[in-house]
């Protein structure tokens, strides 16, 4: 059983109409925008083996995986099943409402990384995913998870709107430590666009990330 720690209100979201829904329309688009992208692509390359099965939790069209590495595994989850369909680095994918069902179809101890981008900010149950997600990572596997400060707000619950940057790696890293979850490690960093763009100051999106082992 997870450990709760979210009051009821802070699970409420503005639209609680269907998750599947509002997501059964492919967006085959960038979320994040490229600065964000080139800095989680990094991330990657530098913090995943090469022999990894990699979970990659409410993913999309892309995994952000740097290009050159091949990995043992990786298996991808969504909401939406033409977006999971054309993301060229997944080997399996299934389909699942995360706010209706927190059970993973996965064996235990059967995963290395798992990879959530832009994704926590949408659970209402985050202590139940947490719980399962470690249940499914193998010893001294790790969860990395990324967002900048987009969303699509209507979807996130209070907890996420309610509070700023700093708040939110707490809020994150709070949950984890509360199932069992190793001190997490965050990492804060500014973006920068390329070019033209990039020489005169121009920033992209924040990029945070919290790291945590089993």
């Amino acid at each position: 059983m997870a450990n709760r720690i979210l009051f009821d209100h802070q699970r409420r979201k503005a639209d609680n109409s269907d998750d599947a829904s509002f997501y059964s329309q492919p967006r085959i688009v960038h979320h994040l925008d490229s600065a964000f992208r080139r800095k989680l692509t990094s991330l990657y390359k530098d913090r995943i083996p090469k022999n990894s099965i990699i979970l990659d939790l409410m993913s999309s069209w892309t995994s952000h995986l740097p290009e050159d590495i091949l990995y043992k595994k990786v298996i991808g989850h969504g909401l939406n099943l033409e977006e999971l369909k054309q993301n060229k680095r997944l080997d399996s994918f299934w389909v699942q409402d995360l706010n209706r069902n927190q059970k993973l179809p996965l064996e235990d101890s059967s995963i290395d990384t798992c990879l959530m981008v832009a994704a926590w900010q949408y659970l209402q149950e985050p202590e139940n995913i947490a719980e399962e997600i470690k249940r499914v990572m193998k010893p001294n596997g790790q969860i990395i998870i990324s967002f900048s400060n987009r969303a699509f707000w209507q979807k996130s619950p209070e907890i996420w709107i309610n509070s700023n940057d700093m708040e939110r790696l707490n809020y994150i890293a709070a949950i984890l430590i509360a199932q069992g979850w190793k001190s997490p490690e965050n990492i804060i960093e500014k973006t920068s666009q390329k070019g033209i763009l990039g020489l005169i100051g121009k920033e992209g999106d924040p990029f945070f990330s919290v790291i945590s082992r089993k």
